[in-house]
């Protein structure tokens, strides 16, 4: 799990934007990083600090829409705020069926933002916990001999012991011990909790 501090990434081209909303994170004690430009922000981003990005869907250049894409390739999870004008919403929710988790109109209250702020955080730290999770019960099933692998597979596909001895050519007694340390190295409870962690780590991230 990562313990890093969670960051708020603030993107804009505007100055006056990037420092008042540095200043406004800062005043409720979450650490903020802004941005003039997409590529600026690229050039320091790293997909493993936990937080979120308020980001301008208009800018020179790269526009806030042309950042999400190139995030979305490099599998970024960090959730995406989008700053928007009066007559950029279809944009905004076009950036929201994309993945974005919110958008907020200019002008905007300050606590307006906070609170899809800290939903942003909310949602980044539940994913990277899920992820986290993930990792730790693919090392788990990694661990485990090549035959408890076989046995695993057999019994998460709701083989009986007998008929899982019968496939693997080898004694009831000798699946049953297989089955047991299987339970125990993935630190299962029951068989349905065997069968969701094996379910977890075949998802893809």
């Amino acid at each position: 799990m990562n313990d890093r501090t969670p960051t708020v990434f603030v993107v804009d081209d505007d100055v006056a934007v990037c420092t008042s909303l540095r200043l406004l994170l800062r005043s409720v004690g979450l650490p903020a990083v802004t941005c003039a430009s997409a590529a600026e922000f690229l050039a320091q981003f790293d997909a493993e600090c936990p937080g979120c990005i308020v980001l301008d869907i208009r800018m020179p250049g790269m526009s806030g829409i042309e950042l999400q894409q190139v995030l979305n390739e490099r599998h970024s999870i960090t959730p995406i705020v989008f700053i928007t004008g009066h007559g950029d919403v279809p944009m905004a929710v076009e950036a929201m069926q994309a993945g974005a988790i919110d958008f907020i109109q200019k002008p905007f209250r300050d606590q307006d933002l906070l609170d899809r702020i800290n939903r942003a955080l909310d949602r980044d730290r539940a994913l990277r916990a899920e992820l986290s999770e993930r990792d730790a019960i693919r090392q788990r099933i990694a661990r485990l001999t090549p035959r408890e692998r076989e046995v695993l597979d057999l019994v998460t596909k709701g083989k009986a012991n007998k008929v899982i001895a019968g496939d693997l050519e080898v004694s009831q007694r000798t699946v049953e011990i297989h089955r047991a340390r299987v339970m125990e190295k993935m630190g299962a409870t029951s068989l349905v909790h065997l069968v969701r962690m094996v379910i977890e780590a075949e998802r893809e991230n």
